[in-house]
């Protein structure tokens, strides 16, 4: 369901100026990590997330424009405290015009710090020229080190592309690359240790994360999904691993929980998504490649800024619709719960 948020009722004053409102919901959370999709079009088929023949992609003019996410995050970064932008999608790395959009997005004052999550394809010829357009942090996930289990899980044979592209993000100083790992019961849930084995020799930091249902099939069943405790006894096997002394004293809002793997210097995460929810912390905000604000991934409803964006409304009153969406925020994702329904939106079109 989307809510055309419209134009707010007048107020005689505004309590405090721009810069000190905040995305605040009523659990006492406040919003300053925007999770910002591109585009729902994607090159690979992940069979987690979409069928074979891909999804009907949103027309051309549906998507917003560099011009009104520029324009949108700027106000979330002037007046309402946005820190963090993530540029994601489908496959962000698909937008034409890519660098730069994060050129622009780089030259605003403040500067959010930027950050992209891709599947890595293509991403080998682009690493340098996105570092030099201002992006700070990296993403990339891959699921698998064999090849045939790729193109399994994937429908597509681009494993090489991908090593690739994490190559050649380290080379360009994207420090840390992060790798967002899936793990599929029967499929690829025995390559865990050897996952952070590459992972430890690669110097890039494994984070696995619990399948979650935003598949575009509606197949997700909890009961065959691989939990975290499950990643963590099967890492434990060719491992030891102590929780991240430093991380769980600073963790704050991050999802992912981080191990030290001991005679390391390295750590490894585990996103706990389903079985042990972090939404008492949730600081994000989610705005998809068609302008709706959604204040959680399973929410069933959406704020719509796109209408306000192109009906003329000035930046305060796209401030306002912004904040009256993020206040409405539930108190948690609500999987466990009987009556949880999954949103309409695949993964793909609501963004990761």
């Amino acid at each position: 369901m989307t809510v055309l948020l419209g134009l707010p009722g007048l107020r005689t004053t505004r309590p405090g100026t721009d810069a000190q409102r905040r995305l605040a919901d009523a659990y006492g959370r406040v919003a300053a990590d925007l999770r910002l999709s591109l585009t729902d079009r994607c090159n690979l088929r992940c069979t987690y997330c979409m069928p074979a023949e891909g999804l009907d992609w949103m027309a051309r003019d549906e998507l917003l424009d560099d011009d009104e996410i520029v324009r949108l995050v700027r106000i979330g970064a002037e007046r309402l405290g946005i820190t963090t932008v993530r540029l994601t999608g489908g496959e962000p790395l698909l937008r034409k015009g890519l660098e730069g959009l994060v050129a622009r997005l780089a030259a605003l004052d403040p500067a959010p710090v930027l950050a992209l999550t891709t599947n890595g394809i293509g991403l080998a010829s682009r690493a340098q020229g996105l570092k030099d357009a201002g992006l700070d942090r990296i993403n990339v996930s891959l699921d698998t080190l064999d090849p045939e289990t790729f193109a399994t899980l994937t429908r597509r044979r681009r494993h090489a592309d991908v090593l690739a592209g994490v190559r050649a993000a380290r080379a360009a100083g994207l420090d840390p690359v992060k790798i967002n790992a899936v793990l599929m019961r029967g499929v690829n849930d025995h390559e865990a240790p050897s996952m952070l084995r590459w992972a430890l020799e690669e110097g890039v930091q494994l984070r696995f994360i619990e399948q979650m249902p935003l598949d575009a099939q509606h197949g997700w069943r909890r009961t065959e999904m691989v939990t975290a405790a499950e990643t963590l006894a099967r890492l434990r096997t060719e491992f030891s691993l102590v929780v991240d002394p430093a991380h769980a004293a600073a963790r704050g809002s991050a999802p992912a929980e981080l191990f030290r793997v001991v005679g390391t210097d390295q750590t490894v995460g585990v996103i706990a998504s389903v079985t042990q929810p972090f939404c008492g912390s949730c600081d994000r905000v989610r705005l998809t490649a068609d302008g709706q604000i959604r204040t959680c991934l399973f929410a069933r409803e959406e704020s719509d800024l796109r209408v306000l964006l192109r009906g003329g409304a000035d930046d305060a009153t796209i401030a306002d619709a912004w904040v009256t969406a993020v206040a409405g925020k539930q108190p948690g994702h609500g999987i466990d719960d009987p009556s949880f329904l999954q949103p309409d939106r695949p993964m793909s079109a609501i963004g990761g």
